[in-house]
């Protein structure tokens, strides 16, 4: 299952968690000279299979670094470990592979839609490539051996990113989070451990890597995610027959008319303003067909992405009339295009 065309699954992330036999984990790798070689050992492996760039943290700007981070390519604690940490990320930016962050590796590819098996198969691919120049730690008994023990096993984090504004809006998402923590799942905002769900975005993933397969894994997280899809369409139907239909068609016709005349715009305001009218689109108020581009679109007016694009750093006013003009003539140009 695949249907984005709702809106309701964003996008899938596979992550594999990998550290190298014989080299102290990244917290307690005290060396520069092995945080380097390792770096070497990784890159090397890599080279030949696709076109990856290294990205070392200490060798681009903060700018850079960051733009990276907004695009879900990097995390903040790799930024955080400048002077030992790098990435490897591939020609269409659907995979990365972090080094010497909590672990050696994080390797992850991002596709968009509920891809899981797809996913995993193309990291895999990649994994196998570092693995048969490189020796992992690896323990018969509890597999793949990783700085946090909740990593242990597969090392496989199977994520799914879901659009839940109806669920959210009907109180029902703290019911949906108890029912899929009892199944070992987990819950967390858009950019992960920590985090807010901000926009309606939640990110479902499992929480046990131990005892279970690769395929277990990624099946019951395709299956749950299946589930709070239906979950959501259901309460959508909800939200445009039941009594507040009217105030929900108000609030997302506003967002959308707001988006579309206002003279500035913080990243804050766009966001929800945004998530307001990938719903208005959902429920069929406003003629947007992809409400992926509307995620695209929150992504590229980012601070630090907006830095990159006009090539100098911006001063926070004039990224938001820059992100006002953009995001208008942007959301207007995909509401004409239907």
């Amino acid at each position: 299952m695949s249907n984005i065309s709702d809106g309701t699954l964003v996008s899938t992330r596979i992550r594999l968690a990998r550290n190298l036999e014989g080299y102290p984990f990244p917290s307690h790798l005290k060396d520069e000279k092995q945080a380097k070689e390792i770096i070497r050992l990784v890159s090397s492996g890599l080279n030949r299979l696709d076109d990856f760039k290294l990205y070392y943290m200490d060798g681009i700007s903060e700018w850079e670094a960051n733009s990276l981070k907004e695009n879900h390519l990097i995390s903040p604690d790799l930024i955080a470990r400048k002077r030992s940490a790098a990435a490897l990320i591939n020609s269409d930016r659907s995979i990365s592979v972090m080094i010497n962050e909590e672990d050696h590796l994080r390797e992850q590819c991002i596709i968009k839609g509920l891809h899981l098996k797809r996913a995993y198969d193309r990291l895999s691919a990649i994994d196998s490539k570092i693995g048969r120049s490189i020796k992992f730690a690896y323990d018969e008994q509890l597999g793949y051996l990783t700085a946090c023990p909740t990593n242990l096993g597969t090392g496989l984090r199977a994520s799914v990113m879901l659009f839940l504004p109806a669920l959210t809006l009907n109180g029902n998402m703290r019911e949906v989070v108890r029912s899929i923590s009892r199944l070992g799942l987990t819950v967390r905002g858009i950019y992960g451990e920590g985090s807010e769900a901000e926009g309606y975005m939640y990110q479902v993933s499992n929480e046990v890597t131990l005892g279970v397969s690769e395929d277990e894994i990624i099946s019951q997280v395709d299956e749950v995610a299946q589930k709070i899809c239906a979950l959501e369409n259901a309460e959508r139907n909800k939200l445009k027959t039941g009594s507040a239909r009217l105030t929900v068609k108000d609030k997302c016709l506003r967002a959308y008319g707001v988006a579309t005349n206002c003279a500035v715009l913080s990243s804050v305001e766009l966001t929800r303003l945004a998530a307001d009218i990938k719903l208005g689109a959902c429920l069929g108020y406003i003629p947007i067909a992809n409400v992926s581009d509307i995620d695209d679109l929150v992504a590229r007016m980012q601070p630090y992405n907006m830095n990159i694009s006009a090539g100098r750093e911006l001063t926070a006013g004039e990224r938001d009339v820059y992100r006002a003009e953009y995001a208008s003539a942007h959301i207007k140009k995909l509401a004409s295009a239907r």
